[in-house]
């Protein structure tokens, strides 16, 4: 039943449900967390890579910490696809 109401954002079901915004929630709560700390002395980005599967190769996991340029690097929390248009357009 759902897959006629999961094709829009702005479409609900018969329940008064929402699915692609339920479907964006689900995939950021199993993504891994990113924080940044600035200090005097300057800053500290940390990334949480979950893994998903024991099957998936660590190696290939993607990676959570990007450089910007000489001076800018971010941390990703949430998905890259959606972090990989903000950081190409950044730079």
């Amino acid at each position: 039943m759902a897959r006629r109401y999961d094709s829009h954002t702005t479409t609900f079901s018969p329940e008064g449900r929402l699915y692609q915004v339920e479907y964006a929630m689900e995939a950021i709560s199993r993504a891994g967390a990113a924080v940044g700390v600035r200090t005097e002395f300057g800053v500290v980005l940390a990334a949480e890579k979950k893994i998903l599967s024991k099957l998936l190769e660590i190696t290939v996991a993607s990676e959570k910490m990007h450089k910007l340029d000489e001076h800018v690097a971010v941390a990703v929390a949430g998905i890259n696809s959606d972090a990989n248009i903000l950081i190409n357009s950044s730079r």
